[in-house]
């Protein structure tokens, strides 16, 4: 008998673990509740396909979206879900917090257990979370997937979607991708949006879209397509970056997480000053290391006040209050205001103060000799958290003549001020081109 109760707790206790209830469901009102509160276009999230693809701009809700339609489906039976990304270094990477917030939102909190790094069902559901570059052996070998959700999948690389296809292959198991589109080259937008098959679920959705829109966004949103309409049909209305050509840095970034090493060259810091309400102040953090530069950290806001500055550059560009930082030398008073700070008193936060802040001379031809040392790098790595720099590179772009699709000289003055901040932090590396061209006279001479 004292073997049998023992039995029983063992097994109370596995259950209570492993949220393993037979039988355990969720109430159906609050069920229909979930159901009833999808937008017309995520209901067909919940019918059977292969292949399922919500893409499109800022604001439309596609990840919300697809949250609540796998949890509902992890409600009604029991799946194996893998949430991937390209990238993932922690938790904190995933779209775990995500869940997290969707489970309690659709009162989903007697049903999942919320661990620290996976999400289980009280019916065995459950969801695991991997980046796809780090991870390719574990993710060959995972049994009893029934689903996989890629977010961000604009930054899915052909070899990551070579290897996961194939690993999700039990009967009526289902890919799932969301993303907002970059590049008309791109794996996951040619394969979606361009070459959908017919048994796909595809479909583009952007702001306009999203029932739950709100007022804030719709601020912001409003605010770029008024200044800035090349970067707001990208970013709010899902349009690809076309003319990958006149990129000024094509061919040269790569995308990818990285550590910096004891034996790496830098830091250097470099910023620039925001214009009127479309430029940004922007703040920049890179390493040099086997002939690559090596971009770990940004910081890239709107409307800054002065006082706000130091504060932003700390808190997103680690040890930039401790280290020079090179910046555009075209605001002195700024310069000393920001490089000074202020003290807090009572409920004055004060301005955190870059001690170490200084301009940079600034001459003719110095945008073309900053590039060109820029591009001398064998590679330039932008690492993956750094998303305006990522966006940058692509936006920051050579005239095109309009009627050839000729790529001209001239250089576009938009879409730079990470760029532009980078030139600083490296400032000192760089030689201009009259000096190059005297000192290769010299040597042809000796």
């Amino acid at each position: 008998m004292g073997q049998r109760n023992s039995l029983g707790a063992l097994l109370a206790a596995i259950e209570d673990e492993f949220r393993l209830k037979a039988g355990a469901t969720v109430a159906p009102e609050v069920l229909a509740a979930a159901i009833k509160g999808l937008a017309p276009w995520a209901k067909p999230l919940l019918e059977p396909r292969r292949y399922k693809c919500l893409f499109g701009g800022r604001g439309s809700a596609k990840s919300f979206s697809a949250a609540d339609a796998i949890l509902i489906l992890g409600c009604q039976r029991r799946i194996r879900v893998l949430c991937a990304r390209e990238f993932q270094n922690s938790i904190a990477d995933s779209i775990h917090f995500l869940l997290k917030q969707r489970i309690s939102d659709l009162e989903l909190e007697d049903f999942y257990k919320v661990l620290d790094t996976e999400i289980r069902g009280a019916n065995g559901t459950e969801f695991i979370f991997k980046g796809l570059r780090r991870n390719v052996t574990s993710i060959k070998s995972m049994a009893g997937l029934t689903h996989v959700w890629v977010e961000e999948a604009e930054a899915i690389s052909q070899g990551s979607w070579d290897v996961l296809t194939p690993t999700v292959r039990n009967p009526g198991s289902e890919i799932w991708v969301v993303f907002n589109p970059a590049q008309e080259t791109d794996c996951i937008y040619q394969r979606f949006a361009i070459n959908g098959e017919p048994g796909d679920y595809v479909r583009e959705v952007n702001w306009r879209d999203n029932p739950h829109f709100t007022k804030e966004l719709e601020d912001e949103r409003s605010r770029m397509q008024r200044t800035d309409p090349d970067r707001y049909a990208h970013i709010w209305e899902g349009k690809i970056i076309k003319h990958s050509k006149a990129q000024i840095f094509s061919g040269k970034w790569v995308v990818d997480t990285f550590e910096p090493g004891q034996d790496w060259a830098g830091p250097y810091y470099g910023a620039d000053w925001g214009f009127g309400e479309n430029d940004p102040t922007a703040a920049v953090r890179c390493w040099i290391y086997d002939r690559k530069l090596w971009i770990d950290a940004e910081s890239c806001k709107y409307q800054l006040e002065l006082d706000e500055i130091g504060r932003a550059w700390a808190a997103a560009v680690p040890g930039i209050e401790r280290h020079v930082v090179r910046a555009d030398s075209a605001r002195p008073d700024t310069i000393r205001y920001v490089k000074k700070g202020r003290k807090a008193q009572g409920t004055d936060n004060g301005a955190v103060p870059i001690p170490l802040l200084e301009g940079v001379k600034k001459g003719a031809g110095s945008i073309a000799d900053g590039i060109e040392h820029i591009r001398s790098y064998e590679q330039i790595v932008i690492h993956e958290r750094c998303k305006d720099m990522q966006s940058e590179a692509m936006m920051y772009q050579r005239k095109v003549d309009p009627l050839s699709g000729d790529v001209l000289d001239e250089i576009i003055d938009k879409h730079n001020h990470l760029w532009d901040s980078l030139r600083y932090a490296l400032q000192p590396l760089i030689r201009p081109r009259r000096e190059r061209t005297q000192r290769a006279h010299v040597r042809a001479n000796w």
